[in-house]
């Protein structure tokens, strides 16, 4: 049976249209984007297969190019239709932050740090350089690491904030374990790279840890 032959209630898209994306299921929410099956399986069993095989969305979402073309029913259209609509809903939680006072919508904010860093199977360390309203001048990974931690180096910090004209800055770095905890180096590096701004008169606002759930924020834990 395909999906055409399902209740009208029941498939994925009008499911959607009827109740909204926030009432799919992540094999439906995938079934959409896939649009067909392959012989003998609906597209909402394909994804299935596929969500059991990646380990859920985020190891979807997270794949290399050769891994999800490996999949079946994927390849390499499928592939650029995924990364377009990633980017999509980066620039567009980017839009939600990128004009006001990125204090005023932490959870925005923290959103567009999530879908920038999470899923990634290495350490990233990432900044936001903001203005002195706090306006993001532009967002940049600035150091990749093992799945051990990124190699942090203050003094390129300090060229590129200096190079940014930057005012005050959020540090971001994600934990591919998925724990948001900071160890002991995530707190030795944000108080070191904190003093050196200090001397420019750049403020460092947040360090946040991306990982699964909400993530860590160093301001809300009191850790700056």
């Amino acid at each position: 049976m395909t999906i055409k032959d399902w209740p009208e209630d029941e498939r994925p898209r009008e499911k959607l249209l009827e109740r909204g994306a926030g009432a799919l299921s992540d094999a439906e929410l995938l079934a959409i984007f896939l649009r067909t099956g392959i012989p003998g399986k609906s597209a909402v069993d394909l994804a299935r297969d596929l969500l059991a095989s990646f380990g859920g969305i985020a190891g979807l979402l997270a794949a290399d190019r050769r891994r999800f073309c490996d999949g079946k029913g994927l390849g390499s259209a499928k592939y650029a239709q995924l990364q377009a609509v990633l980017e999509l809903s980066r620039r567009y939680l980017l839009t939600r932050i990128s004009d006001q006072d990125v204090l005023t919508s932490p959870e925005a904010t923290r959103d567009y740090l999530k879908m920038r860093l999470y899923g990634s199977p290495h350490e990233i360390f990432a900044c936001l350089f903001l203005d002195n309203r706090h306006r993001i001048i532009r967002f940049e990974e600035l150091f990749r690491g093992t799945i051990d931690g990124a190699s942090v180096h203050p003094r390129e910090v300090l060229r590129r904030v200096l190079e940014t004209n930057a005012a005050a800055v959020i540090f971001a770095h994600n934990h591919p374990s998925g724990v948001a905890e900071p160890s002991q180096a995530d707190l030795c590096i944000t108080q070191r790279l904190k003093d050196m701004l200090a001397l420019i008169d750049v403020r460092v606002l947040d360090h946040i840890i991306v990982g699964d759930g909400e993530g860590t924020s160093f301001a809300e834990r009191g850790l700056l």
